[in-house]
């Protein structure tokens, strides 16, 4: 190896990983150092982001113009600093609901445009004939949609919280919905197992990666 930036990078690449793996010996203060420098150095990167892709080119740049519109989101953020102060921080609700109301407005529209119409349209389109240009038997194509409308009416089923008083078992789901909440619940369970595999798939995917740098590196010095 020649002595270089990518020498100099490499070698701190494998003192921080070797100092990760510390972890495997419980916690202790090399691990709690390497997690904090993680910590600061993403922040910082964060923080450079912020200032250069969104307060220089949507609100400096814009007041330089002249822009008016642009002391909407300066007096809202100068407000908004107020909740540091105990005596002030009343005067930082206005900002504070703004931004509550805006995320829970992206959210909520993120949630129905992209998840629950999504959901509806894939199931309708389960059905259609054009489908079958692939060559997949009819019959199959009705299965796998019918299948698809199942899981999803009886997932949408589950998360309803409707239910009767009844006399001497309290609030009870009728006989209908309470065999599709069931069917639900097993959908989600099917889901839930899915996402812990892959989430761990991608630990060990990870963990596999770091192994094999540190054994390269190893293989480098030795050379």
């Amino acid at each position: 190896m020649q002595f270089n930036a990518d020498l100099i990078w490499t070698i701190t690449s494998f003192i921080l990983t070797l100092l990760v793996f510390t972890y495997l010996f419980g916690e202790n203060p090399v691990f709690r150092f390497v997690s904090a420098l993680f910590i600061g150095v993403a922040s910082g990167y964060f923080a450079v982001i912020i200032i250069y892709q969104v307060v220089l080119p949507r609100l400096v740049v814009p007041l330089l113009e002249g822009s008016l519109i642009a002391l909407i989101p300066l007096v809202l953020s100068g407000v908004l600093l107020l909740k540091l102060s105990p005596r002030l921080s009343r005067f930082g609700n206005v900002s504070m609901a703004y931004l509550v109301g805006a995320g829970a407005a992206i959210a909520i529209g993120g949630a129905v445009l992209g998840t629950l119409f999504g959901q509806i349209k894939g199931a309708i389109a389960a059905f259609e004939p054009q489908i079958n240009a692939a060559g997949i038997s009819p019959v199959l194509l009705i299965l796998e949609g019918g299948f698809l409308l199942l899981g999803t009416l009886a997932t949408l089923t589950y998360f309803n919280f409707g239910a009767k008083n009844t006399a001497n078992m309290g609030p009870r789901r009728g006989l209908i919905a309470a065999i599709f909440a069931w069917i639900g619940k097993f959908f989600i369970a099917i889901t839930l197992g899915a996402v812990f595999a892959g989430v761990l798939t991608a630990a060990i995917t990870a963990l596999v990666e770091r192994s094999d740098f540190i054994l390269q590196t190893i293989k480098g010095f030795l050379r």
